[in-house]
This record gives structure tokens, sequence and C-alpha cells, in this order.
């Protein structure tokens, strides 16, 4: 978690009253959510809360019907995804959309490979890809032109963490980053979270363990059927009390100073 009191710097994004429908059924129901940045904000929720319609409303996959976004305090519309990538806005999906046939830099580059007199210029994505991975403090990879199918899922996550922030990227959201990973796996990709929130950058972080959003979230959005139930500081909450939160959508719970201290959480919340 930064050292950056939530609440120090004003929202990236701001959106107010987002409601995406689909057909008869209603998947958001006037959702506000806030991400400033250099902090992490973790979004949470059960099966069906509506974290995937949410998130990809944001990414421009999907349109909502209704609600206004802002990006620095100015309104936007987010339509498409060139649109949130012309923002600023990467998403890294827990697919990671990797080619295994592909080196680190060919992937890092897929789509927008530099060019030099009609050929590609494979010296200045070399010195791009690894600089990038250098500054996110990548070390384990053995070499920028390794197959990306002999990576194991923390160096994966990786990998796709540094071709989202490669292009100027802004915010980042990152969906289940630490899903079916080991321990050891689990802690780099932490503390890649941690990096790019100290680098200034807006992280959304998706994710069902909570044990892992009390390491490194500095702000804890609940969403339960569609709404918004709960948001703010991860000060304002324990463990036990986003458990209730996601399971009933209320808690009388207080919070205990040594609980978030401690960042320890009840046994299957993830």
């Amino acid at each position: 978690m930064s050292e950056k009191e939530p609440g120090d710097e004003p929202s990236l994004l701001s959106m107010r009253g987002i409601v995406k429908n689909f057909g008869p059924v209603q998947a958001l129901s006037g959702v506000d959510f806030d991400a400033p940045a250099g902090q992490v904000t973790a979004l949470v929720g059960d099966n069906g809360a509506g974290k995937s319609v949410f998130v990809k409303c944001i990414a421009g996959i999907w349109e909502p019907d209704q609600g206004t976004i802002s990006w620095n305090g100015e309104p936007v519309h987010i339509r498409t995804p060139r649109d949130a990538a012309a923002l600023g806005i990467a998403t890294v999906y827990q697919d990671l959309a990797l080619c295994d046939n592909l080196d680190i830099v060919q992937n890092m580059f897929l789509g927008r490979e530099i060019l030099r007199h009609r050929f590609l210029d494979e010296d200045a994505m070399e010195r791009a890809a690894g600089a990038t991975l250098e500054r996110l403090a990548v070390t384990s990879v053995r070499s920028i032109r390794q197959p990306v199918a002999s990576l194991s899922g923390g160096q994966r996550q990786a990998v796709a963490v540094a071709r989202a922030v490669m292009w100027n990227s802004k915010l980042v959201i990152m969906d289940e980053p630490t899903a079916a990973l080991g321990v050891a796996q689990t802690a780099m990709v932490l503390e890649l979270v941690e990096r790019l929130s100290a680098e200034g950058l807006a992280v959304i972080m998706i994710s069902h363990n909570l044990n892992d959003v009390f390491r490194v979230a500095d702000r804890i959005a609940v969403l339960r059927l569609g709404e918004m139930v709960a948001s703010g500081p991860v000060s304002d909450f324990d463990p036990q009390m986003v458990v209730e939160l996601m399971a009933t959508g209320a808690s009388e719970r207080h919070v205990p100073t040594q609980a978030v201290a401690s960042g320890s959480a009840p046994a299957g919340t993830d």
C-alpha cells in the first residue's frame, strides 16, 4: 500500500450514476466510482456483482446507458476501446491476451511495431521493451527474446502489464491479477501493482482475494448486484466487513485499527 493517504489526490477517473442494461436485465444501477491517480482502488464483489460489466464500461467495450464520466475533472465519452486508449486507460484482462508463440518483445509491440524504412526496427523495439521492464523492476526474465510460452504465470502477468504501461497509460485496470498464481509469483505481481501506483498511475484491481486487497489497496469499492454498496479509503474497512457487504450489501461492524494494520482475511474469502 502506498504511503499517501487516500483523498490526498483528486480523482483521475470519476463516474457518476452509471447505468447499464441488457434488455430487461439491469447490470449496473446508478454506480458512483472514483479512481485517484497514484492509488490502488480495489473493486470487489461476488460473482454476478457487475464488476466485469463496470470495467468494460471504463475500457470502452460497452457504453453506459446513463451516467457521466469525468477524466481529470473534464467530462468525456468512452464509446470504444480506442477512446479509452486515447485517454490513457489500459486493461490487463485475466487471460492476458499474450501470444505464446511470440517472444516478449514481439508481444509488447504486437500491432504497434516500430518500422524503419518499411522494415521492423528490432533494435528500437528491444530497447523500448527492455527499458519498460527495467522501469518496472521486472528482472526475473532470462531474456526479452524469451518465448512467452516459457514464462511463469507471474512473469506473463508482468509482461502484460509492461505492454499496457508502455503506451503512456495513466490508468491500468487489472482483472484478477493473482488468480492461479503461487505464493512467490503473487508477491511479485503485488509488488508490480505497488510500483505502478508509486509512479503516479491510477490502478483499478479486481480481486476476490482479500489478503491481496488489504496488502496493496488504498481504496476499496464494493459492488453487489449492480449497485455500489460501499466505497472509501481502506482504513474504513476490515476483511469481515467487506465479506458482509459483498454478501448482504450492509454491515454494522466498526473497523478495529489492528484489523486493517494486520490485513488478515477470514478463511474462504477468495
